[in-house]
């Protein structure tokens, strides 16, 4: 590639991967700089909603996500006894090409990787680490540490996609300048090789308790389990320690623990924030850098998503010179509205949802079970409330030069939005 990228990407999660890849494949020079020496291993995330698919899709990726994920078929909310509320069987989607699909979040970033590495206009800098940045009217820059020392890195444009303790937002807006809230609730997110199915469990199961709250959801083909329950705050000793009483009351068939074999316990504290702006000068932040939310409903990982394929579109506009850059204002304004108006207060509903609701009333309290019930006998009605999700998308293309839009972008209008977990 040209010696000079004309964007950096500050990160190689699959945020950062799919960005460059979305930029390479529109001619674009990009520069990708990540301050660890591999690929994240860590399954993390694993459920994109339709949203998520449909970019995911276009960056020509879906196949092979196919290939090694699946397609849950029902998400459902249940009292801690099994005892089945309410759900919504995605079944319906079953032709549509963006239905929601399940895949760890590391093996997405495999597979971004090995498409990216193909295009002749990347270039990879591993175990190179932010330490400083700047920019003038031309150009932004970053100050890096590296394995052969310091070293500046400049482009037109800097993009950070690197994670919840993103460096380039600390540096833009101060180490704790990340405004919102932490939740007094502690999360365990857990993988387990655990047989739910056999207790008549579904795909992807919400457990309605004040004491043991949890969502249990199938993420691979081959037995593995995404467990992630709600806790009182400790240390992660104490809380393994806690563990198996805890799960041998709540889990079904009370399982002690050589009937189950947990390969991942990854206690965490959750958090609802949003980045003070998503743009400065020539800097911008996208995914997890800029916003965060609980995992309950997906609704961060595939806001995320969406994040990188509007700035993508953003940035292909200005550099083929069918924008100029107060697209990238817009872009800022449209997805911090997205997630203040959509993703923070419905996955802040999905989480109190779970340990703030009383399970022998909610059906007759809580609307959105009422309407994922309506949703089990009404298909037309189910394939509205599920594709709802779709009000997060926007186009940003209508706002090149000479571009026609009809006002929609493609949304639709927001019934319920759920989804399974991050």
């Amino acid at each position: 590639m040209s010696s000079i990228p004309w964007i950096i990407v500050v990160g190689a999660g699959p945020a950062g991967l799919l960005l460059s890849l979305l930029l390479s494949q529109a001619g674009i020079p990009v520069q990708v700089l990540e301050k660890s020496t591999s690929l994240d291993e860590q399954p993390r995330a694993t459920h994109y909603g339709p949203p998520a698919v449909y970019e995911l899709r276009r960056s020509g990726v879906l196949d092979a996500i196919r290939e090694r994920g699946f397609h849950p078929n029902v998400v459902c909310w249940r009292k801690l006894d099994g005892t089945f509320l309410a759900g919504l069987d995605h079944r319906v989607q079953e032709d549509d090409p963006d239905r929601m699909i399940c895949l760890p979040l590391n093996q997405l970033g495999q597979i971004l990787y090995e498409r990216l590495v193909q295009q002749p206009n990347v270039t990879i800098c591993w175990d190179h680490r932010v330490i400083a940045i700047g920019q003038d009217e031309n150009n932004a820059w970053v100050d890096v540490d590296t394995p052969s020392g310091t070293k500046r890195f400049s482009a037109p444009y800097i993009v950070g996609c690197d994670g919840a303790n993103s460096q380039i937002r600390r540096s833009l807006f101060g180490d704790s300048e990340f405004p919102g809230k932490t939740w007094d609730q502690q999360i365990v997110a857990t993988n387990v090789y655990y047989d739910f199915h056999k207790f008549g469990y579904d795909d992807a199961n919400f457990i309605i308790d004040p004491t043991h709250w949890y969502m249990a959801s199938r993420i691979s083909t081959d037995g593995l389990w995404r467990v992630t329950y709600g806790e009182k705050v400790a240390t992660r000793e104490e809380l393994l320690a806690r563990q198996p009483a805890k799960w041998q009351e709540m889990i079904p068939g009370h399982p002690t623990p050589e009937q189950y074999k947990i390969v991942n316990f990854s206690p965490y504290r959750v958090h609802q924030r949003l980045a003070h702006a998503m743009r400065v000068g020539r800097f911008l932040l996208s995914a997890d850098a800029a916003h965060l939310c609980n995992p309950f409903g997906g609704l961060g990982l595939t806001g995320g998503i969406v994040d990188v394929g509007g700035l993508s579109d953003c940035l292909v506009g200005i550099y083929h010179g069918k924008a100029d850059d107060s697209i990238l204002d817009i872009y800022s304004q449209v997805r911090r509205q997205k997630y203040s108006e959509v993703i923070d207060p419905i996955s802040s509903s999905n989480i109190r949802l779970m340990f703030d609701s009383d399970p022998g009333t909610v059906m007759e309290t809580n609307e959105f079970l009422k309407l994922a019930k309506r949703s089990e006998t009404d298909k037309v009605f189910a394939k509205e409330m599920m594709s709802a999700i779709n009000v997060i998308k926007y186009d940003f293309t209508q706002h090149y030069q000479n571009a026609s839009a009809d006002g929609t972008n493609g949304q639709v209008t927001p019934i319920a939005v759920a989804g399974v977990t991050d």
